[in-house]
């Protein structure tokens, strides 16, 4: 004899099974981003630990310390050699712009650590502070450090990676070369998912700070960082204008548009309106080095 079951199972099985196939493409689409997210991940944790023993609110950093307690520094410089092509490929441009940034930060802290204390020469001391990192031989253009399964200086991962091959001028106020001119040392990692924050932070971290920039109204004039001079191209295609700042070149109303976005409203509206003379400041190569209070 033939047994039907009753609809009400039916229906109950039904649902049952639509449950589990429910379940179980959750579970495989759980794991499966999980396996992805591994797959791009990159920790920043050994640096972030560097950053935060070491350089204080200023920016300036304890080499000293630094170099009696590298280990934090070693292992993630050791980890940028081991990161694989095909991991970083899977980042997004974010990602891939605040890797190089902390990668550049973290090697420039190396280089002077394995200086430090930094000897100078007679020649260069004519025109460079004694404590400089212009005193290192080479530094830039040099010294290699291994990243990805190949050799990189500063300068390629500065001129032939950053401003090759990302659109993003802020990064001229976070690269790092150990000197008082350069941008304060963020005391975290740039992180891809709040590096629009971050480059905006650091511009305005930046620009509030006299020795980098500063509008005299008496004698109707700005003071630019040198860096706006050195890399003021870099900021044309982004914040380049031709419907305001007449009277400046292309490069300078670029620079200009770009420094408005972080000054208040009166000093925005002043810098718009008025036509001011450009002076670049001196660009200070002191190591940017924790003083000693003991």
């Amino acid at each position: 004899m033939i047994h039907f079951m009753n609809p009400i199972n039916l229906d109950r099985l039904g649902r049952l099974a639509v449950g589990i196939a429910i379940s179980a493409a959750v579970i495989f689409s759980s794991a499966v981003s999980i396996a992805e997210s591994e797959e791009t991940s990159f920790s920043y944790d050994s640096y972030a630990l560097v950053l935060k023993t070491y350089v204080d609110d200023r920016g300036m950093v304890d080499y000293k310390g630094l170099k009696a307690d590298s280990e934090s520094l070693d292992t993630f410089t050791k980890s940028l050699e081991s990161l694989e092509v095909d991991v970083y490929n899977r980042w997004n441009e974010e990602q891939k712009v605040a890797f190089w940034l902390n990668a550049y930060n973290a090697l420039t802290l190396k280089a002077i650590i394995d200086h430090y204390p930094i000897k100078s020469s007679p020649f260069k001391s004519l025109r460079f502070p004694k404590n400089s990192i212009r005193q290192i031989s080479g530094v830039w253009d040099k010294l290699k450090f291994p990243v990805m399964g190949s050799k990189k200086t500063l300068d390629e991962i500065e001129h032939e990676i950053l401003r090759k091959e990302f659109n993003e001028p802020r990064i001229h106020m976070a690269l790092v070369c150990a000197a008082i001119g350069c941008p304060p040392l963020l005391g975290e990692p740039y992180n891809g998912d709040k590096l629009e924050l971050q480059l905006d932070d650091q511009a305005r971290r930046f620009l509030a700070l006299p020795e980098k920039f500063r509008i005299d109204r008496d004698k109707k004039r700005v003071y630019l960082s040198p860096i706006f001079k050195w890399f003021g191209d870099d900021f044309v295609p982004t914040y380049g204008t031709d419907e305001k700042f007449d009277g400046y070149n292309r490069t300078e109303r670029a620079v200009l548009n770009f420094v408005t976005n972080y000054l208040s409203p009166e000093d925005r509206d002043y810098l718009t309106s008025t036509k001011l003379s450009i002076k670049h400041l001196g660009y200070d190569w002191l190591l940017n080095e924790q003083q000693d209070r003991t």
